[in-house]
């Protein structure tokens, strides 16, 4: 676990989360008209797994259940595609969202019936590394210390589960950035969701230095007219992990939550760049590195090559911010 923790955390690499739900990557798909079925499906994740060089910039890729069980059009497993090619295959292992019982606009994530079997069929089928996403949404009443301690309970118990398999978990409690609050009230909640989530983990012994966090940058509600600039984003994100997250925990990993891609590595960068920090930063994108590949592909076979080489921009891009070496000028310098 050790190594494989070494590995995903290699200088100026990150890790593509191209996990997306049947809801999610359907949604995204029809924005195009693209048939969501499992054949585009397998395309569109080969093609973004295939992209040359990624593995300079890519160190590991979270794949979804449907995924993980896929063949390339060649017959390849896409795990041992993964591997073959330098990356490091990973896993999300949660069942989704839903509604929390009597609290409304809370939500708990599921998922933890059958995961200990789960967890050693993906190990046989490839997978090193495992993710469990829970969100806490920010409202007038909300969140409450019920939705945080019940999320950070499940995240724990699926942490602890992911090590028995010898799998490194990604704990990810993700704070939501919809709404109108204030980036001081982010961090507040940030604050909060990450101690209480650190203290279920070391009551479930789960080894701090055999996982690593997955977590957003402290940012105003997406709907706040006052939006923090790069820098107050950067140094409120570092006090927060800071005040929050334990030495021991070899690496944090930044999920996107929504911005958009150029938005997404300008911030990263900015937090990489303060330096200081006891824990290796990097990212675990989605949307900010998916988005101009899937925007150029619309699921025709023409386009793969173009795809491909805004995928590679991006992952480099990112792989830039990670060492604090990204700007507006590498930006229109990357080829």
């Amino acid at each position: 676990m050790e190594s494989t923790i070494q590995a995903l955390l290699a200088s100026g690499k990150g890790i593509l989360a191209a996990d997306e739900s049947f809801p999610t990557i359907g949604k995204r798909f029809k924005e195009y008209n693209i048939p969501s079925t499992g054949e585009n499906h397998r395309d569109y994740r080969e093609l973004l797994f295939t992209t040359p060089q990624l593995n300079e910039f890519i160190s590991g890729v979270i794949l979804f259940d449907e995924t993980i069980r896929q063949t390339t059009r060649d017959g390849v497993p896409m795990p041992g595609l993964l591997t073959k090619l330098g990356i490091i295959p990973g896993i999300k292992v949660d069942g989704g969202t839903a509604a929390l019982a009597k609290f409304a606009g809370e939500k708990i994530t599921q998922g933890l019936d059958g995961l200990r079997e789960r967890l050693i069929e993906y190990r046989e089928l490839g997978a090193r590394f495992t993710k469990w996403r829970a969100v806490i949404a920010i409202g007038e009443q909300i969140p409450t210390s019920i939705c945080i301690e019940a999320n950070a309970a499940a995240l724990a118990l699926f942490a602890g589960l992911s090590q028995e398999a010898g799998l490194v978990p990604i704990v990810e409690p993700e704070v939501l950035m919809d709404g109108s609050h204030t980036i001081a009230r982010c961090e507040d909640v940030t604050t909060d969701t990450l101690r209480r989530v650190f203290d279920a983990l070391s009551g479930h012994r789960v080894v701090l230095e055999q996982m690593l966090l997955k977590t957003g940058m402290v940012l105003s509600g997406a709907e706040c007219p006052e939006q923090a600039d790069v820098a107050v984003v950067a140094e409120t994100t570092l006090r927060c992990l800071r005040r929050a997250v334990p030495a021991a925990v070899p690496g944090i990993v930044f999920l996107s939550g929504g911005q958009t891609d150029e938005v997404a590595t300008e911030r990263l960068n900015a937090i990489c760049q303060a330096g200081d920090a006891p824990w290796r930063l990097s990212f675990s994108f989605g949307r900010a590195l998916q988005a101009p590949a899937l925007r150029i592909w619309k699921g025709s076979p023409d386009n793969v090559a173009a795809s491909q080489a805004a995928l590679h921009h991006r992952a480099k891009g990112n792989g830039l911010a990670v060492r604090g070496e990204y700007s507006g000028q590498t930006e229109k310098a990357i080829e």
